[in-house]
């Protein structure tokens, strides 16, 4: 199982539908197979998500932030881990506003090398 304890990620790429950009910073977190994090940075202001850990390193989440706007937004996720070259991990996520226009989309988030 992947641990993801203390790893930050940052937004490479997101659908048109999405608030996270390259500015938004995940710091994630993780006890046993429970996975939370916060995010902040350009137009999210700020969010947490919460979710699981699957033997396959695979999260399943809900998310929920406030933006810019001072909207309140909410939705759910799966990503998919990759490693990469460098050995920093990458994830692949298909998500879903749960608020709002409920569109779905697609975005790639990165780790951040310290």
């Amino acid at each position: 199982m992947i641990n993801y304890h203390n790893r930050r990620f940052r937004s490479v790429s997101n659908s048109p539908t999405g608030e996270v950009s390259g500015e938004t910073v995940f710091q994630y977190f993780q006890q046993d197979d429970l996975v939370w994090a916060t995010y902040q940075g350009g137009s999210i202001r700020f969010g947490t998500l919460t979710g699981l850990v699957g033997p396959d390193g695979s999260l399943r989440f809900t998310y929920q932030h406030v933006n810019n706007q001072n909207e309140l937004m909410t939705g759910h996720c799966k990503s998919t881990p990759d490693q990469l070259p460098d050995g920093r991990l990458r994830l692949s996520e298909r998500w879903q506003w749960t608020s709002g226009t409920h569109a779905a989309g697609e975005s790639v988030i990165e780790e951040i090398a310290d």
